[in-house]
């Protein structure tokens, strides 16, 4: 009886995210929108989420007050960035990333707002990129701003500290920056080549903002487009939250394409939920199939 029942619930769930592509697609179709995306459309390239189900244990969110004023939090945050570089280099645009940059071709996404730091995006072929937190691509100089490539910035780490390289070799777990690397241990903490100045990732860590330039950026797209497409975030980070509540205040449409239940998932039009790759993907092919 419960294996019926369970596939009852199957067949009715399928019939209701079919239901809801299709009128995501009715909803955007002669549209042009602006794309909102977290981290659940990274999480198909192998890239974990920080607060979805498998995520790494942490001892706390590091804010850049810590990392700024603490050699120690300094030394931590670059050897879990380390240990978590063969995950991140490692990893692929996916189907769903591939979707959006198809979209962009075809003239009905006007361009991507990403939560994501990883760059996959733009390996996809995307081009209007605004990347909201930052990129992993490059770390920079606090005091004279001189700007050095994240991978031979973690490369001089493993060579110079065989410690992490032989650590580094089982930690495929391991997500980037503020994760438990206990045992790690930097030899020596690297520092700005030019000046000894402190180096600091390029990304927007917990207690910083987005720079204004760059949320100029992602509220214009959002301000130029008809609607708005959502997906892959729960829009607990208020970055994203503020984009929904800015298309919603100008009564322009929400789609959410989500695994799970998402912050203010109430302002959507349509919600659809499920693989978030497997919606984008769906999307593509009902938008382009006659251009």
């Amino acid at each position: 009886m419960e294996a019926i029942l369970s596939e009852a619930d199957a067949a009715r769930a399928a019939r209701t995210r079919a239901e809801g592509l299709a009128r995501a697609a009715d909803l955007l179709s002669d549209r042009t929108f602006a794309v909102l995306t977290g981290a659940g459309l990274s999480t198909d390239s192998g890239i974990p989420d920080y607060r979805g189900d498998g995520k790494a244990p942490r001892i706390s969110p590091m804010t850049i007050q810590q990392f700024m004023s603490d050699e120690a939090t300094r030394r931590r945050y670059w050897a879990g960035a380390a240990l978590g570089a063969a995950r991140f280099s490692g990893a692929e645009p996916n189907a769903g990333h591939l979707a959006l940059a198809e979209l962009e071709r075809h003239g009905a996404a006007a361009g991507v707002a990403t939560q994501n730091v990883d760059g996959l995006h733009l390996r996809a072929g995307s081009r209007n990129v605004v990347e909201l937190h930052g990129s992993m691509r490059t770390a920079s100089c606090t005091r004279c701003g001189h700007e050095i490539s994240r991978a031979a910035l973690l490369a001089d780490i493993l060579a110079s500290s065989p410690g992490i390289a032989e650590l580094a070799a089982d930690a495929s777990s391991r997500p980037d920056g503020d994760a438990e690397a206990s045992g790690a241990e930097i030899d020596e903490l690297p520092s700005c080549p030019v000046c000894g100045g402190i180096l600091q990732p390029d990304v927007v860590m917990f207690g910083d903002v987005v720079r204004p330039s760059v949320a100029e950026r992602a509220r214009q797209l959002v301000d130029e487009a008809d609607a708005l497409l959502v997906a892959g975030t729960s829009l607990v980070v208020n970055t994203g939250r503020r984009l929904v509540h800015r298309a919603a205040a100008a009564k322009k449409p929400v789609v959410l394409f989500n695994r799970g239940d998402a912050a203010i998932g109430h302002l959507a039009s349509v919600y659809v939920e499920g693989g978030t790759s497997e919606s984008l993907v769906d999307l593509a092919g009902r938008l382009t199939s006659d251009s």
